[in-house]
């Protein structure tokens, strides 16, 4: 089968939206299948909006037998098998409005918010079957568009490659550093906490506020001989061997769309997971107790999970054991990716 994939991306910066659309392609051309991988740049800008929705309805894929969304607006481009792997809204005008993520409350943002939807509701209801990433998204497709969806979880790519070696005294959060991701408040718990425990944060932002405010925060609280802040995009290499030895892995995002791959490649390693309770999709893959710790979002409920996954090594490693298990409860695999969005 000849299959499109289509998405959107921010320039220069990387994450979970492109590695869902590149392992996908790895796995299909695997399966046999000819795949051609289309992106758009596309920025959350008001004035921009309209001008990048535009484009979309003008590529022409007829060439192929099926096209496959994902980050939107992709699920603008116009085919008679279109399927969409649809894993979030342009959020600031979504969920996130009327919160400080979102876009100010005026005539100018109400009116292209209301006319967004009108779009999307449009173009979603063009495709032949639409899956989400977490039960957070389908959540608010049918809250926000009126239309149904199937959960379809998103596998990491070669898997085998993550094992678990030993269980130092670093907890590491390897994820985007962005203020939403809340890498701070791991930081201001870390001079609550009674055991030695460690921090290792690991990624690059779209902008360098956010790295600057975390080592200043680092400076001020002198936690520079605790936490390792490795602002740039690790190796894989270096990410499975940091996973392979940390005590536990965190993710704190504020209500994320889905689980996030630093969760399962954590579980992959045999690592608990430290969460909290407000981070979204995270939520659907961590069970307090069994296989990580989920905590009220503040820097004391965290300091306390921290030197609980410290001082109880035997209780990190059970729940890093039940990490994997979890994955298969879930159906986490890429047979059961192309199953589903090749049907």
């Amino acid at each position: 089968m000849r299959i499109a994939l289509c998405s959107t991306i921010v320039p220069f910066v990387s994450g979970g939206a492109r590695n869902i659309v590149e392992w996908l392609q790895a796995m299909l051309e695997r399966d046999g299948h000819q795949v051609e991988r289309i992106y758009l740049p596309e920025l959350d800008s008001p004035q921009l909006l309209f001008k990048q929705l535009a484009a979309f309805r003008w590529i022409d894929l007829e060439a192929a037998d099926r096209i496959i969304c994902f980050r939107p607006q992709s699920h603008l481009i116009p085919h008679p098998n279109k399927v969409l792997w649809f894993i979030h809204h342009i959020r600031p005008f979504y969920d996130l409005w009327g919160t400080e993520y979102g876009l100010e409350d005026n005539a100018a943002n109400r009116g292209i918010k209301s006319a967004l939807l009108a779009v999307d509701n449009n173009a979603l209801r063009e495709a032949r079957s639409i899956f989400t990433n977490s039960k957070v998204v389908a959540k608010r497709l049918e809250t926000f568009n009126g239309v149904d969806s199937e959960v379809l979880y998103p596998p990491v790519f070669n898997a085998d490659r993550y094992h678990s070696r030993e269980f130092n005294d670093e907890i590491v959060c390897i994820c985007r550093l962005e203020h939403h991701k809340r890498q701070h408040l791991l930081i201001e718990a870390l001079p609550l906490t009674k055991s030695p425990v460690r921090l290792r944060l690991c990624g690059a932002g779209s902008a360098m506020g956010y790295p600057d405010y975390l080592r200043r925060i680092i400076g001020e609280r002198n936690l520079g001989d605790r936490i390792i802040l490795d602002n740039r995009w690790i190796s894989e290499e270096e990410k499975v061997d940091l996973l392979a030895d940390c005590l536990a892995a965190a993710y704190i995002p504020l209500d994320e769309d889905s689980y996030g791959y630093p969760s399962v490649e954590a579980s992959h390693a045999n690592k608990a997971i430290l969460t909290t309770w407000d981070s979204g999709g995270v939520l659907e893959l961590i069970e307090d107790g069994f296989n990580g710790l989920v905590s009220e979002p503040t820097p004391q409920a965290l300091a306390d999970a921290m030197d609980r996954l410290y001082m109880d090594r035997a209780l990190a490693k059970r729940m890093g054991k039940n990490s994997a298990v979890r994955l298969g409860d879930l159906n986490i695999s890429w047979s059961h990716v192309l199953d589903r969005l090749l049907s």
